[in-house]
């Protein structure tokens, strides 16, 4: 019986990462074997065991073969013939498909993942790689992990991953695995590249429709230089990567604009130094459907996130971010032209007195918004330090004191409405005043 260290620990040491996880691979043992050396079974569908002492995972090396659709569609076989390549080789990609004897300090490299990881190619390993749809997104989630080390998905994968898609296999993933993926996918150091390459392969339309319809649906040019929805949802995601690292925010970012894909766009074509890019994405240069704007985009985003977060069964606090962004965002955007009467029932609108995390999480989205267009990068988004003044005027309102007046009823929240808009207005006030003194509240801010 003897033991390996694979996968991401392995991969990850050599990268000069920190390594998470140790995963173990034992070769020429039973499950009986196991059990009685103090290991503990776990996992129904093959043999894998927690380590007595450290709890780190032990599974028998092992074999697939795909004899049904789904993930469960597998005859596994796990005796203790199978050797260390079979089970290195039936793994995804060939930076997952090493080893590491730790006795000989060796690390085993059946499929030259090594000079892989000093090109920095992710590549399938075998034709393995069809028998789990999983792997597409999986490839697409590791490109989005390690493009800032300069990783890329070869061609021939790409290939193989397109070829999946048409093909119909990711049609069979499950709703909880296409979401765990995308999850773990905007956990990630470029989120947009997991989305850049599901949508070049083809699997973005069947597995994220809603993002996939926002490629090729223009937008107004004096609002958006790049034109295209899709190209500028990236843009705002990847502006909202440099505002923060919670996946709950940049869930919102991603998905602010799904109404626009069912609204009625402009004619525009694409300006000439986002061309490359949009022939990559597999969207248009030119857009020749001439109509009215993108009316009513919001509420609509709001209806589209509520489905797909109920199909895809989404955490609510992600889902409920992510409408309340999409449902509000513009308003946000137009918050300085706001009288006392309308910031307020904003705060309400959004629950902002209730959940103030919330709130300033839609308002990280909101400047990832502004900012995620061509030239306006680094463009000062004052609405926030707005919003952010009318709360803490509403919060810090006196309250205390209404119990007391012998008010009844709904007398009692219109005195606390009418004491709130008088602390609001106080705050519109010194804003404004700041405001024109850095001649930027005539700045006009997408909608």
């Amino acid at each position: 019986m003897e033991a390996y260290l694979v996968g991401g620990a392995v991969r990850d040491k050599l990268l000069g990462l920190p390594v998470s996880d140790r995963d173990w691979v034992v070769v020429g043992a039973t499950p009986e074997q196991m059990l009685e050396h103090g290991f503990k079974q776990v996992g129904k569908d093959f043999p894998v065991f927690l380590h007595p002492e450290n709890g780190e995972e032990f599974a028998l090396a092992r074999t697939e073969y795909k004899v049904a659709a789904g993930h469960k569609g597998f005859k596994v076989d796990f005796s203790p013939d199978v050797g260390l390549e079979s089970d290195l080789c039936r793994r995804d990609l060939t930076i997952n498909a090493m080893a590491y004897d730790a006795v000989n300090d060796e690390v085993i490299d059946p499929l030259d993942a090594m000079r892989d990881i000093r090109d920095k190619v992710l590549r399938h390993t075998s034709s393995a790689y069809f028998d789990d749809p999983l792997r597409v997104l999986r490839t697409a989630r590791f490109a989005a992990r390690f493009a800032h080390l300069g990783f890329t998905v070869a061609d021939e994968t790409m290939n193989v991953m397109t070829l999946m898609a048409e093909n119909g296999d990711l049609e069979h993933l499950t709703p909880e695995r296409v979401w765990k993926e995308t999850q773990k996918a905007l956990a990630t150091e470029t989120p947009t590249v997991y989305f850049e390459v599901l949508r070049q392969c083809g699997a973005l339309a069947i597995v994220l429709p809603e993002i996939d319809a926002l490629f090729g649906m223009p937008q107004r040019a004096d609002f958006h230089p790049e034109i295209d929805s899709g190209i500028h949802t990236l843009l705002v995601l990847e502006r909202c990567c440099e505002l923060t690292s919670d996946p709950v925010v940049r869930f919102a970012a991603l998905c602010h604009d799904l109404g626009k894909a069912r609204t009625r766009p402009y004619l525009y074509e694409l300006p000439e130094h986002l061309q490359e890019l949009a022939q990559r994405l597999r969207v248009p240069t030119v857009y020749t459907n001439p109509m009215q704007g993108h009316t009513k985009h919001e509420p609509r985003g709001a209806y589209i996130i509520k489905d797909m977060a109920a199909r895809l069964r989404i955490p609510n606090e992600y889902r409920d971010l992510a409408m309340m962004t999409a449902k509000h965002h513009t308003q946000i955007h137009t918050c300085s032209a706001m009288n006392d009467k309308a910031l307020l029932k904003l705060l309400e609108e959004t629950k902002a007195l209730a959940k103030p995390k919330r709130f300033k999480q839609m308002l990280l989205v909101c400047e990832a918004d502004a900012q995620g267009r061509p030239t306006f990068e680094r463009v000062y988004y004052y609405q926030a330090d707005i919003m952010a003044a009318v709360h803490e005027a509403a919060t810090y309102t006196v309250i205390d004191d209404v119990g007391s007046l012998g008010l009844k009823g709904i007398e009692v929240g219109l005195e606390i409405k009418k004491r709130r808009r008088v602390a609001i207005k106080r705050a519109q006030k010194n804003w404004r005043c700041a405001l024109l003194k850095t001649t930027l509240l005539d700045q006009n801010f997408t909608r």
